[in-house]
């Protein structure tokens, strides 16, 4: 049986922590309004921006002249998983949640004979992923010392995206982050970049014909290559919002079940301490009957 210092010491040390899990519960729920802000203000302008390519694809009247951005090259060999995760943990199954959505695609692909090459984005997915996929792992782009991220980072991701298809490192390339629901629902989503995934355009918008200056190639060659930049720039978005999202929710359940354990400590305190004055009690009446 523990001692009474040492059940005193459990007490406070798991106070100690209750007021660290509390004071980063609180931390990411200041934090959390400015994220969900900024994602959900960059929802329309990646959305309408699949809407114009949707419009612009279906006004291409030979597929085959399509961009290669929009229609691929016509190869399924090589898929790069560009895995978008969170620069820091104590998120709950934020991070796993979006590496295992990256590793069953990974694992499936490579079961059908495929190439995988892996850009990570955030250090946790590649904590992760490099147990498994290391030699499939080409580069990881770290945002740990950028206070606020913003469009500058997104393309700078998009351009090494960008550059690895002009080389021909591969062929299909599909972007794996978190969608922020609510503080507890985080949702894993796999997006495709190249081929652009185009939205189905709606029946409402397709007796409307649309006369583009310049014409849709010169607007395609400029839209695609932005488009990259904006739907990383929305996971970044996303992420950082489900990040603090499910830091807040994993802080709190931690700070509740300190309060448990504090409270199982300090009865499991109270009778051990309650023992030893009755035990000794015991001892001083029966000395006393002795003499």
């Amino acid at each position: 049986m523990a001692s009474l210092k040492d059940l005193r010491n459990r007490i406070a040390s798991v106070k100690a922590t209750q007021k660290i899990t509390k004071a980063m519960q609180m931390v990411a729920a200041a934090k959390l309004r400015r994220a969900q802000s900024a994602a959900e203000a960059a929802r329309p302008y990646a959305e309408r921006i699949d809407a114009v390519l949707a419009n612009l694809a279906g006004s291409i009247a030979d597929p085959r002249q399509a961009p290669p951005l929009l229609a691929g090259n016509g190869k399924d060999q090589t898929h790069l998983l560009v895995v978008c995760t969170g620069e820091r943990g104590l998120c709950g199954a934020f991070n796993t949640a979006i590496a295992r959505l990256a590793r069953e695609q990974a694992t499936a692909l490579l079961g059908q004979g495929k190439t995988v090459k892996i850009l990570c984005v955030g250090r946790k997915g590649y904590d992760v992923l490099k147990r498994q996929f290391e030699k499939h792992i080409i580069e990881l782009v770290d945002f740990r010392s950028v206070r606020q991220l913003g469009f500058e980072h997104a393309d700078q991701v998009g351009a090494k995206i960008r550059k690895l298809y002009a080389e021909g490192a591969f062929d299909v390339c599909t972007l794996y982050y978190s969608t922020f629901k609510s503080v507890i629902s985080q949702i894993p989503t796999a997006k495709r970049l190249i081929p652009a995934e185009v939205p189905a355009v709606q029946e409402d918008t397709q007796k409307i014909a649309y006369d583009y200056e310049p014409d849709e190639g010169a607007i395609l060659a400029d839209l695609l290559p932005r488009n990259i930049s904006v739907q990383v720039l929305r996971a970044l978005l996303e992420n950082n919002a489900s990040f603090y999202g499910a830091q807040m929710s994993a802080m709190d359940n931690a700070t509740r079940n300190a309060g448990e354990m504090i409270k199982k400590q300090t009865i499991t305190y109270n009778r051990t301490r309650q023992a030893m004055i009755t035990k000794e009690l015991i001892e001083i009446i029966s000395g006393a009957e002795a003499l």
